[in-house]
């Protein structure tokens, strides 16, 4: 997910879209957890992409 794809959502739609990644997030650490995830780097990603989300819904409260 890049942060130009990101940027025209609105603070709901990103709030939706944080739940929707911390939600993939837990399931992939389970999937860990059981040995059952074969691409690892999928972690990280989603970590980064609840980052980048979470940054831009403080940058558009500030404004």
């Amino acid at each position: 997910m890049k942060i130009e794809d990101l940027r025209p959502k609105t603070t709901d739609e990103l709030e939706t879209e944080l739940v929707k990644l911390r939600k993939e997030h837990l399931s992939l650490r389970m999937q860990r957890a059981s040995e059952q995830l074969p691409q690892t780097h999928l972690l990280g990603e989603t970590k980064r992409d609840i980052a980048r989300v979470k940054t831009l819904i403080r940058e558009k409260q500030d404004v």
